[in-house]
């Protein structure tokens, strides 16, 4: 059985290898994946706001000719690292956050060394009910006082209603609210958790239609679920700061995270359909992003990502600076690195 494996391997890296890779337009152009040269199982669990993403990237994967099956489960970020780095049962973990040192530790412990994708980006909205008239903005200041201990609206601001607020957020199992609790509450939980009136939920559909059925609900989650509960919630700004594509790319908006999947080398090579979806999914993934409802990643953090596809896969990898400075006939002789 190993010996089969390792034939597989070098079939696929040598497949890939005479494909070939290339920058153009500064972009590293990775080896191309047909769908229909693999088979097999890919196990995907992880982030909830991922999700969507990765499910799109899935569906077209198997539209295209995978043979084999696709399996993602939607359980919260830090469970996804649970299940990748200390069960082992999945291949792939989506994350709405970086990987913790602590969580590395665990998968170092178990044989498994985590490479990180950067996928696209996210602009975590925070959400109210549409018959919400009162509230437009709010700063990082009235949003720690919103979820934590504000028991009415007119608490964080005098002229807003003196009505109970009822609060809808991720699971603390989710990257989402681990972001959320670093920018507002600068890593503290205690406060959001110990707030009135407080559901908590990994499914964002949950938390929207929570919202939904409240004129006095607040919550947040990812970009991607607004735009199928836009007739009932609506975002707010923050700072001053609508969120979109253009304020989450450049940073503007104080809520904007990135968005990874994460895979291991070895996991990569003994199974050539996970490296081959991640290969697609990097190539692919801004044809598809904007329409799920998320925003690119950087040109430079998608390179980066493609980098490390190559190195996983034991393929030249591109000096990027270098290739900044050269000519179009030096793009061809780009320098390797490890």
């Amino acid at each position: 059985m190993k010996r089969l494996s390792l034939a597989l391997v070098l079939v696929f890296t040598l497949a890939l290898a005479a494909r070939g890779q290339e920058i153009q337009d500064g972009i590293i152009i990775l080896p191309e994946q047909d769908p229909l040269d693999f088979s097999g199982d890919i196990v995907i669990a992880g982030s909830s706001t991922v999700f969507p993403l990765t499910n799109r990237m899935a569906q077209r994967f198997t539209e295209d000719g995978f043979l084999g099956k696709i399996t993602i489960d939607s359980i919260g970020t830090g469970a996804g690292f649970e299940r990748f780095c200390v069960s082992g049962d999945s291949d792939i973990s989506n994350a709405s956050r970086a990987i913790r040192a602590a969580e590395v530790d665990k998968c170092r412990a178990n044989g498994r060394e985590p490479l990180e994708f950067r996928v696209g980006t996210d602009a975590l909205v925070v959400v109210v009910n549409n018959d919400n008239d009162f509230v437009k903005d709010l700063s990082l200041e009235e949003l720690a006082l919103l979820f934590s201990t504000a028991k009415l609206w007119s608490d964080v601001r005098p002229e807003f209603p003196a009505e109970p607020i009822a609060r809808f957020i991720p699971g603390t199992d989710s990257g989402t609210f681990d972001f959320f609790v670093e920018a507002v509450f600068k890593g503290d939980e205690a406060a959001i958790l110990a707030a009135d009136n407080l559901r908590l939920s990994e499914d964002d559909d949950v938390l929207a239609k929570g919202i939904e059925a409240n004129q006095y609900a607040v919550g947040f989650f990812g970009f991607a679920y607004l735009a199928s509960h836009i007739d009932r919630v609506h975002a707010i700004a923050v700072e001053g700061v609508e969120p979109n594509e253009q304020s989450a790319e450049d940073g503007s908006y104080p809520l904007a995270r990135p968005l990874f999947i994460y895979s291991d080398a070895k996991i990569m090579t003994d199974k050539p359909q996970v490296a081959a979806f991640i290969g697609y999914y990097l190539s692919l993934v801004n044809e598809e992003i904007l329409d799920v409802g998320y925003f690119p990643a950087s040109d430079d953090a998608l390179n980066l990502a493609k980098n490390t596809w190559l190195a996983a896969m034991g393929l030249p990898a591109f000096d990027l600076e270098d290739e900044a400075e050269a000519t179009p006939e030096a793009t061809a002789e780009a320098t390797a690195r490890p």
